[in-house]
């Protein structure tokens, strides 16, 4: 079932962000463009590296004023103690959402059942906190931050400009189409 469409329901949980705890609700969301990147566990090996690739487009995340949340199903306490000890952890600077109670990892529908641990999920939220932008990965693979960077682009374009929508590998500036009728057939 896709989450395409679906909007934001009421949340409270705990975070870790340059040094501190702080609280995290549906509230923060709203009005900016916000990512939930789900990744399965801290101490792990994928994990970090996807991290780490984000923050590296953290600072074109924020320009384009969307915020980050990290999000396992660790504690808070947990995503500390890993950005004391972890090089690539210690380098964020967003969010990093605790959610041991599964319930933001639920409310995606990204829970592992039986597993306990979140699946590599990526879902990105408009002004309204509606969900946009899907992408799930087995837990072996990867995700690409400059891609995340361009799709969120695409999104917000086609969001500012009715009637246009952004053909594949689209990116900022490039040419967009016009569906209609004269289309057809002719792409």
């Amino acid at each position: 079932m896709s989450l395409i469409g679906y909007e934001i329901q009421p949340f409270t949980a705990q975070a870790y962000k340059s040094g501190a705890f702080v609280e995290v609700t549906d509230a923060d969301i709203k009005g900016k463009w916000s990512v939930f990147f789900f990744y399965p566990a801290d101490f792990t090996f994928v994990c970090p590296t996807e991290l780490e690739d984000l923050q590296n487009e953290y600072a074109n995340l924020k320009a384009l004023g969307v915020e980050v949340y990290g999000v396992s199903t660790d504690t808070h306490f947990s995503h500390k103690a890993w950005a004391d000890t972890s090089p690539a952890i210690g380098k964020i600077e967003y969010f990093l959402v605790g959610d041991q109670n599964h319930d933001l990892t639920k409310q995606f529908n990204n829970l592992r059942e039986g597993v306990g641990l979140a699946d590599r999920g990526t879902f990105v939220t408009d002004p309204s906190g509606t969900v946009q932008l899907v992408e799930v990965t087995p837990e072996g693979v990867g995700r690409n931050a400059a891609e995340l960077v361009r799709k969120i682009k695409a999104a917000k374009y086609w969001q500012e400009h009715p009637g246009q929508v952004c053909p594949a590998k689209w990116e900022e500036g490039a040419e967009t189409l016009a569906p209609s009728i004269d289309l057809v057939g002719k792409i």
